[in-house]
């Protein structure tokens, strides 16, 4: 493998070792080692596939750090596959000598208000491993048009703009595993106006990703105003931040109330998400299933789904363990959905909004909403509230107040709609 000092780069964190490390990237055919050093670049590192063939990028086990002092991406990967992930939309360019670019073990800096970690665009089977990206703009930028990227085993800390951003995107197959990514304050996974298929956010470390000075924030925000965003997981990550305005842990946004299907078959499952107003925040969405999380410190409410269809939310606790002394709100809010089903939910200690009047679950000008089996502890100032909703159910549930003196002031309360159904629930 060219190592870079073998090209007269000096690593010593003052020598600008840009031209140095392109020519070795070039010259070594795309596949360069940086030793221990601190290598301080101005333009960004162009990394041309169609020119190069297979690339590699590697670091000496995370020795070796990239300050990046200009404007762009640090490195910069390009292809030319504008296919999908058939066998036959390959060129036999893509297939032999753009397979797997990869960047691994090293450390990139930014140095300049507009500097990026590192940049992709028109790749097939992309590797980022081992990769710690910090101070930048946007840490991982995915551009354009890409198929089956991995991004495992990486650090995306304290960028002032996105920690991993999917922007206007072509993609199919992107898994996301094993990562740190904290304190972005633009977001730590962002999807914007992209087309996705298939993206899986699984085991990471996903925290702190607010920013206070801007009206909305989310640890992971999936935005598709004119495009489509489906068949996602968020399964096995910590997902935890600070309220912050218009936060959310996980947003998942469409278009508008005509395109509902724009933005959904995503499942979240078995994470830990906590600590903003509101924990999960969909709108516009459609098939979306909630199962198997801990919840806690929803400052305003825990689920928050909004003219969106299709949504299960099942087998979750949400509870504040006493050790957290912050008093929160938490609880579910249904706001003109429809067909959605709530079944096996604990919920412990929830604090609704009394004006307008609240409920630990409420159902606002819905439609076939049915609530079964779940458990509804020691709430305030009402269990459950159905509004001006239609063909919606409560079955099943207990929902008590074990308190001395009690707060509950009504455990079930239908206010106007039609042809609802309360019935078996147990009350006190």
């Amino acid at each position: 493998m060219p190592v870079v000092t073998e090209f007269g780069a000096r690593g010593d964190g003052r020598t600008d070792d840009t031209q140095a490390i392109q020519r070795a990237v070039n010259e070594g055919g795309g596949h360069v080692l940086f030793p221990k050093g601190t290598y301080l670049i101005s333009r960004p590192i162009e990394i041309d596939l169609a020119r190069s063939g297979r690339a590699g990028i590697a670091g000496a086990d995370g020795c070796a750090t990239l300050v990046m002092a200009g404007p762009g991406p640090a490195l910069c990967l390009v292809g030319s596959h504008e296919g999908t992930a058939s066998p036959e939309s390959f060129t036999e360019q893509v297939r032999e000598n753009e397979r797997l670019p990869t960047v691994s073990g090293i450390e990139i800096a930014g140095a300049h208000p507009e500097a990026i970690g590192i940049r992709l665009e028109a790749l097939w089977q992309p590797i980022l491993t081992g990769v710690f990206v910090r101070d930048c703009l946007h840490g991982i930028h995915v551009v354009r048009r890409n198929r089956n990227l991995i991004i495992s085993a990486c650090h995306i800390h304290n960028n002032r703009g996105v920690g991993v951003f999917y922007d206007h995107v072509n993609l199919h197959q992107s898994n996301i595993l094993g990562c740190h990514i904290s304190y972005n304050k633009g977001g730590g996974i962002k999807v914007l106006e992209s087309e996705i298929r298939n993206l899986q956010i699984t085991g990471n470390d996903i925290e702190y990703n607010v920013d206070q000075a801007a009206p909305e924030s989310a640890d992971v925000w999936i935005e598709t105003r004119e495009s489509s965003v489906r068949e996602g997981t968020i399964a096995s990550n910590t997902i935890q931040a600070v309220p912050s305005p218009g936060g959310a842990n996980v947003r998942i946004r469409g278009r508008d109330d005509a395109a509902r299907h724009k933005a959904g078959h995503w499942t979240l499952c078995g994470n830990l998400i906590s600590s903003q107003r509101v924990n999960v925040h969909l709108q516009y969405a459609r098939g979306v299933v909630i199962t198997g999380n801990s919840f806690f410190a929803g400052h305003e409410r825990t689920l928050l789904a909004q003219q969106s269809d299709s949504i299960v939310v099942g087998a979750n606790v949400i509870d504040r363990n006493p050790d957290y002394r912050v008093e929160t709100g938490d609880g579910v809010v249904f706001d003109r959905c429809d067909g959605c089903l709530m079944t096996g939910v604990l919920l412990v200690g929830t604090r609704a909004p009394a004006a307008p009047a609240g409920a630990a679950v409420e159902v606002r000008q819905c439609t076939a909403v049915r609530l079964a089996e779940c458990q509804i502890l020691d709430p305030e100032p009402c269990g459950v509230l159905l509004h001006e909703s239609a063909d919606c159910s409560v079955s099943g549930c207990t929902i008590l107040d074990r308190r001395s003196p009690r707060r509950l002031l009504e455990a079930i309360s239908v206010v106007g709609g039609v042809d609802n159904v309360v019935e078996r629930n147990l009350t006190r």
